[in-house]
């Protein structure tokens, strides 16, 4: 039986488009911080275990730390609509484990709008990359606007791809509204020093009480363009599954 007076692991949702980073992400992380936490981390795929795979080769962690969830179903429907396969996962591992201080969730490749259930992490990073272009953080999505933090990684790779990161990280703290984003290299030391201070503050935060997992929600309001005289619309999904549209004040 678990000790109700040892505080449960943070588990933190890792999420985002496929191609970003998000394992690389989890391995840094994993190394950083295997020193002074005890880890375990649950992959997500849709048909094989090619993250864990990827992750248990790397060394970050004892392979049986790091455990497999194929969804055989899109990305989101694993974290968020129904996290049962997941959560068994992570009572797995806590179990077995025990006690741990941080499982690590990494949601497969989806879009911008996926996000985890609070039912299933306690905070979330949502991951973009420069590859992606430098405009991506304007698109909006629950999770580039809401999540605990949000990542730009691979800005190593910015010179080569012709993305301004100073300019997007600006867009994307507007997009977030000033909730925090984080310029991420695995080739950067004080970048990779930057996330591990954030996930030990996290977790300490979530032992201390003072952390209340958050629901990113339905989709953050977004703009679309048309050729009305405003240039276009805010387009709103209301959490009660209906939409709602305005055209801008004309300036």
């Amino acid at each position: 039986m678990p000790d109700p007076l040892v505080p449960r692991a943070l588990r933190l949702g890792i999420a985002g488009p496929v191609g970003v980073g998000k394992s690389t992400l989890i391995a840094t992380a994993c190394r950083v911080l295997a020193d002074e936490l005890a880890l375990a981390v649950i992959t997500n795929d849709i048909y094989t275990d090619e993250d864990a795979r990827f992750l248990r080769s790397a060394g970050v962690l004892d392979p049986e730390r790091i455990r497999a969830v194929e969804t055989g179903a899109c990305p989101h429907t694993a974290i968020r609509d129904d996290v049962t396969a997941n959560l068994l996962a992570v009572e797995d591992v806590e179990r077995d484990f025990a006690p741990l201080d941080l499982v690590i969730i990494e949601s497969g490749g989806d879009n911008l709008t996926a996000t985890f259930s609070p039912a299933l992490v306690d905070a979330q990073i949502f991951v973009l990359d420069v590859a992606g272009g430098g405009d991506v953080a304007r698109k909006g999505g629950p999770g580039i606007a809401r999540a605990d933090l949000l990542v730009v990684n691979k800005t190593d790779l910015a010179p080569y791809v012709g993305v301004d990161v100073t300019q997007m990280v600006h867009d994307a703290s507007d997009a977030r509204e000033g909730r925090e984003v984080l310029a991420l290299s695995r080739n950067d030391p004080d970048s990779v020093a930057r996330l591990r201070a954030w996930i030990l503050d996290m977790l300490a935060a979530h032992r201390s009480g003072a952390h209340e997992p958050q629901d990113p929600g339905p989709m953050a309001p977004h703009f679309h363009a048309d050729d009305s005289e405003a240039g276009g619309y805010v387009h709103r999904h209301d959490g009660d599954g209906t939409h709602a549209h305005a055209h801008p004040a004309s300036r």
